[in-house]
């Protein structure tokens, strides 16, 4: 087991620091899928979110990729709202809840930001998903007024009041937020993605050290799996974090996409199993689990080595004409 979870903390590693995504929206679900109980599963998610981060976030820092002012507020908002969705997760674990909400409320969050984000990888032109919605926001100006990196201005209280939010979905659903927050930068805030990555990593490794601090004390992280998914991810953050600076945009938003929506199935698969006496569902959950994270960091790894040779191709055309 110390072999499979290190080998899929370097798949999730690759996938942070492509996605700025702590990879717990992975592994919370795989861990429910493993009949841990559901605070540890949470708990541990959080913890291998923080430990992983600090890997990413220096390596988006030295390519540029970081708002530290957005970051900051964010951070502001998402821990007072963690521990608001600790709260009701624990509440859930007395009743005996826990297991089947959690599960369902990931299904569908992954399920409507994975399609949202398919619409938006896949449209051109005029049609694409903003519509102007980063426009509409940024035209609220309620002071006091903040400037972004990307050169936008943004309403102090339009980004805590999606800061506090995510955080409350953060602690209730065991994930960093980076599921939530790098669409809610790009198409709420209108931040590039490139740089709404970086900052979504920063943001992490503190909120994600906070969430972790709070289920720690609850009893409620597993150590050994925390452990041997770091061991994995510390390479695959720096894979990642490189190919997110040579990959297009837009094919970002597409594996992004893919990724949430075979979590979302995943877990679908997990819950009906019992209900509907198939066992082949658990099964067929962790292959979608697993199988999605080895074909997307293999695609994403490909298409980064790809980029870079047909780059260096080119240089060395220029140089050979010259």
């Amino acid at each position: 087991m110390i072999a499979i979870f290190a080998g899929f903390g370097l798949l999730i590693g690759i996938l942070f620091g492509f996605f700025g995504m702590g990879g717990s929206f992975l592994v919370t679900p795989a861990l429910l899928m493993l009949d841990y109980p559901a605070k540890v599963a949470v708990g541990s998610g959080l913890a291998f979110v923080f430990g992983t981060s600090v890997i990413g976030a220096l390596r988006h820092r030295d390519h540029g990729q970081v708002d530290y002012k957005l970051a900051a507020l964010m951070t502001v908002a998402m821990t007072a709202g963690i521990e608001g969705g600790k709260r009701v997760v624990l509440q859930l674990e007395e009743l005996g809840s826990a297991d089947i909400v959690i599960s369902t409320a990931y299904v569908g969050l992954l399920a409507l930001v994975g399609l949202f984000t398919l619409r938006d990888a896949r449209c051109e032109g005029d049609e694409c998903i903003e519509l102007g919605l980063a426009d509409r926001v940024q035209a609220v100006e309620v002071p006091p007024m903040v400037s972004l990196k990307c050169g936008a201005t943004i309403s102090l209280w339009i980004v805590l009041a999606i800061g506090g939010v995510i955080g409350v979905l953060s602690g209730f659903l065991g994930v960093g937020g980076g599921f939530l927050l790098m669409p809610a930068m790009m198409y709420g805030l209108g931040v590039p993605a490139g740089i709404a990555v970086g900052t979504d990593i920063l943001q992490i490794t503190i909120s994600g050290a906070f969430g972790a601090f709070v289920y720690a004390r609850a009893g409620a992280v597993a150590l050994p799996v925390v452990g041997s998914l770091l061991a994995g991810s510390a390479l695959g953050a720096r894979i990642g974090a490189g190919a997110s600076t040579l990959v297009d945009e837009g094919e970002i938003k597409g594996y992004f996409a893919v990724m949430l929506l075979a979590g979302g199935l995943a877990v679908a698969a997990k819950n009906l199993s019992a209900p509907l006496g198939i066992g082949v569902l658990n099964t067929v959950s962790m292959v979608l689990i697993f199988g999605a994270a080895i074909v997307v960091s293999a695609a994403v790894v490909i298409a980064a080595v790809y980029k870079l040779r047909h780059e260096r191709g080119e240089t060395s055309c220029r140089l050979a004409t010259s």
